[in-house]
């Protein structure tokens, strides 16, 4: 366990690219270096879309750094997942990181779908007044991807409120968001349940 806090503490990216930034800003300031590629090279340190893979990576690092393999090994298995999650989501919302506070309340949204339904899980609802919805991180259509750091985008419905229902202190989720996803498969749930019931028998009483 110990070896894990000690991983987990030597990553600081963040801290690191705050300093970068911090450089190449001092250095266009005194002229010392001065090129329009160092002028891009921050725009894509500063973006949403590079800050969402910091995030990303950062929260799967964290989450392996117990295993028993070296530093090395690790950064390359996260940075791997890392890219296989962005790569999932092409054509889609990048995937981000959410946070939110375990509660008694519990965490104020419902989830459907899942490897039974032949179907990505979603946030289907987020609970008006509920610890989602006053955080204000996760939206309805939120395609569920991780649950601190277990991956469940093909797992079922169940494993994921599982994990969601049995964590502890801070959540994080890594998630992304779909909304024309979750409402073709609303709509495909709503086709099959007409079906069953125009299948279903019918049966009234004889009138005496």
């Amino acid at each position: 366990m110990a070896r894990s806090n000690a991983l987990a503490d030597e990553l600081a990216l963040e801290r690191d690219l705050q300093r970068i930034n911090e450089l190449i800003s001092y250095l266009k300031k005194t002229g010392e270096l001065n090129s329009p590629k160092l002028e891009i090279f921050q725009e894509v340190l500063q973006s949403k879309f590079f800050n969402s893979v910091r995030e990303v990576y950062e929260n799967v690092y964290k989450s392996t750094a117990d295993l028993d393999a070296s530093p090395e090994l690790i950064a390359s298995a996260a940075a791997k997942a890392t890219v296989a999650a962005f790569a999932a989501a092409e054509g889609f919302a990048h995937p981000r990181v959410v946070e939110l506070p375990k509660t008694d309340q519990g965490l104020g949204f419902n989830v459907m779908g899942g490897k039974e339904q032949n179907s990505p899980i979603y946030i289907s609802r987020i609970i008006p007044g509920g610890i989602a919805d006053r955080h204000g991180g996760l939206k309805r259509g939120d395609q569920l991807i991780a649950v601190n750091g277990i991956n469940v985008e093909r797992e079922a419905h169940e494993t994921a409120v599982h994990l969601l229902k049995n964590a502890k202190g801070t959540v994080k989720l890594v998630v992304r968001y779909t909304p024309k996803l979750l409402d073709e498969m609303e709509r495909r749930f709503d086709e099959q349940r007409r079906r069953v019931h125009q299948q279903s028998p019918s049966f009234s009483r004889a009138a005496h």
